[in-house]
């Protein structure tokens, strides 16, 4: 336009600029006001969308607001294409931003639900997050007007050599994908490495598996390695499992009487000590004739692996202290050795020097 300005176009600009303020304004106050009812609700993705459009549509009014005081004002061509792919790139820069934050959140949410742990799987939340601000990115150059198709191309090459130099970091991420996306190994798992590293997994990220051992210390486990690993997971297929514990009592017990208050002690164990597996049906099993008792093998039911520890101390210290109290004895190993003269060889002795001071040629 070559007009000048008149004070027409300066009331509808400033019309155009209040009543973008407005809106924005009035939407932010209504979806706050969702905001409270929507933490009412028991699934998190309505507070992650609510709060994602608490930011867009607040900027989405200031930019229609400008955009319109824009259009009515007699700016060149020029300028006025400027306003417009200005206002544009900022828009999509915010919601790029919030389309972001929504998709990581509601991917936290989902391996938060599938999971049943506190810790989260970050390796997904990060790659779509990324993904999410690399579309974002291209779509800004491409209303810049700038070609992306030379980008994406020098992308590909450059991507080709960046995967030839890091192929231990690529293959460590690849590695994670694919033990979160079968299931071998989630957070909170316990697992043990044929390496002999253990505990449970806090996190899985793009590069590496962090496991807390039982003494409360981080154990950082590259995926690459993790994937390669022979590996038990004590919380897969179920998260209770079962213990062994190896007994033996001396050959003149009454067996029958050892089996019943053995079973008495489990009952016991199960009911009153916490992790054990009341449920859980335990079993007393006979199997070894011994150099010196009987060996038997309690079977019983815990929680989980860690449980183990306190069910064992608990169990070995009451039956024992009922084994006393019955008169059941657990011997401790012995050997009898008989030697009988003259069944050994005879072996020539050599003298030493206390063997010369008794020696009667020596005045012995």
């Amino acid at each position: 336009m070559n007009r000048a300005l008149t004070l027409d176009d300066s009331l509808l600009a400033g019309i155009a600029l209040a009543a973008g303020l407005l809106v924005a304004f009035l939407s932010r106050g209504l979806l706050r006001w969702l905001a409270k009812h929507a933490k009412r609700t028991k699934w998190g993705g309505d507070d992650v969308l609510v709060d994602a459009l608490r930011t867009v549509v607040p900027w989405a009014a200031i930019a229609a607001g400008a955009a319109a005081a824009a259009a009515v004002l007699p700016l060149t061509r020029a300028l006025q294409r400027t306003a417009n792919q200005s206002l544009t790139v900022l828009l999509i820069f915010v919601v790029t931003l919030s389309a972001a934050r929504v998709v990581a959140e509601l991917v936290r949410s989902v391996t938060h639900s599938r999971s049943g742990v506190a810790g989260s799987a970050t390796i997904f939340v990060n790659i779509t997050r990324i993904l999410v601000l690399a579309i974002g990115f291209l779509v800004v150059l491409q209303t810049l007007g700038i070609s992306i198709a030379p980008l994406l191309t020098a992308l590909g090459v450059g991507g080709l050599a960046v995967a030839l130099a890091l192929q231990d970091t690529l293959a460590n991420l690849f590695a994670g994908i694919h033990i979160l996306a079968s299931k071998t190994v989630q957070p909170g798992d316990y697992i043990k490495l044929s390496s002999g590293e253990e505990g449970y997994v806090e996190d899985i990220n793009w590069r590496q598996t962090t496991v807390r051992a039982l003494s409360n210390n981080l154990i950082v486990i590259p995926n690459g390695q993790l994937a390669k690993a022979n590996m038990t997971n004590f919380m897969r297929p179920e998260q209770q499992l079962t213990i062994l514990v190896q007994v033996g009592v001396a050959y003149d017990s009454d067996l029958e009487h050892v089996e019943e208050v053995t079973m008495d002690v489990v009952a016991e164990v199960m009911t009153e000590i916490t992790g054990a597996v009341p449920d859980h049906e335990p079993a007393v099993r006979f199997h070894t004739f011994g150099d010196s008792r009987i060996g038997f093998t309690v079977i019983l039911g815990v929680g989980e692996f860690s449980d183990q520890y306190r069910i064992k101390h608990e169990f070995i210290k009451r039956l024992h202290k009922r084994y006393r109290a019955e008169g059941i004895r657990i011997p401790a190993p012995a050997r009898n050795v008989t030697l009988q003269q003259g069944a050994l060889p005879s072996i020539p002795h050599q003298r030493t020097s206390d063997d010369l001071t008794t020696d009667p040629a020596f005045g012995g």
